[in-house]
């Protein structure tokens, strides 16, 4: 029971981190979403890139898409199943950053199903700055040589693709439409359960039961 007790405890305070962890998330995300957008890092900041000091930043970029290089994540958004289409922009530096260009369900995957929305020439990209996302999902790793992804792993992605000197990181597009209505942009979750209290307190609940079960056993065994 004593050892139940330091183990409840342990895993109270843990939460009791999380809970901080998710609290400072919180903010940052809301604070930044809501900011004016700036420029995304350009090749010499990206080894400074961070998720705790750019995830989630509004940011701008401009360069030109190149169609031909479309990736597909498998995606469960709020309007169902599908695919986050994931797209090169090469920049005027000869940089490319990969745009999340917004979701498809899985009969607009095609372009053919959805012309309109390849734009030539010169964009602007406004959206949410994001980390690479390695490996894979939940129990699924990518398997970039069948063309499953399940994880927007810019590395891996660029590899698969070979693109040229890729930013360590993605952009989000905005809601901004796209014509013909796809992809879909601005579906990013910026809002976050909460939970972590809850857990900290069913924990430590749990670790006075153990140590009060603990005294009770002691005083029978001193009668």
């Amino acid at each position: 029971m004593l050892v139940l007790m330091l183990v409840f405890t342990a895993l109270g305070a843990w939460q009791v981190q999380r809970l901080f962890w998710k609290l400072d998330l919180i903010e940052r995300v809301e604070s930044r979403v809501n900011a004016e957008p700036v420029q995304a890092p350009t090749r010499t900041q990206w080894p400074d890139v961070t998720a705790e000091r750019d995830e989630y930043r509004h940011v701008t970029a401009t360069g030109q898409f190149d169609h031909t290089k479309e990736t597909f994540v498998q995606a469960v958004t709020e309007l169902g199943p599908g695919f986050w289409v994931l797209t090169p922009l090469a920049t005027q530096d000869g940089s490319t950053i990969l745009i999340n260009r917004g979701f498809v369900p899985p009969e607009r995957r095609d372009q053919a199903s959805r012309p309109q929305g390849q734009p030539e020439g010169t964009v602007e990209v406004k959206g949410l700055l994001r980390i690479s996302e390695e490996g894979g999902g939940f129990l699924r790793s990518n398997s970039p040589e069948a063309g499953r992804w399940y994880s927007r792993d810019v590395s891996a992605i660029a590899s698969a693709k070979d693109l040229p000197e890729t930013a360590p990181y993605f952009i989000d597009a905005d809601a901004t439409p796209n014509p013909g209505g796809y992809p879909v942009g601005g579906l990013t979750v910026i809002r976050f359960r909460n939970t972590h209290l809850v857990y900290a307190l069913t924990w430590f609940s749990m670790a006075l039961m153990s140590g009060g079960i603990t005294y009770v056993i002691w005083r029978k065994r001193l009668l």
